[in-house]
């Protein structure tokens, strides 16, 4: 594997795992009136009280911030299984 195919496997791997994150929530314990999804960073929120607009919200640059950071973190896992296999 070269640093070319790390770069793209860890850079599909995290955008799959922002997308996956998108259904835990991570709502703090006494938010009222929305429901926050994503991890580590919520980028998705839907409205719960006044639901008769569009509800659901994305935060772009948080989005952005959670592919970055779960980019990093299968880069990093790779990286290790390329030196630990030879």
């Amino acid at each position: 594997m070269n640093a070319k195919s790390i770069v793209i496997f860890s850079v599909v791997g995290g955008v799959l795992i922002t997308i996956l994150t998108g259904l835990v929530s991570s709502t703090p314990p006494m938010l009222v009136g929305a429901m926050w999804y994503g991890y580590p960073l919520a980028w998705l929120f839907r409205l719960v009280l006044a639901p008769e607009y569009f509800p659901w919200r994305v935060d772009v640059t948080a989005l952005l911030l959670d592919i970055v950071a779960w980019s990093v973190v299968v880069a990093v896992v790779l990286f290790v299984v390329k030196k630990m296999s030879g």
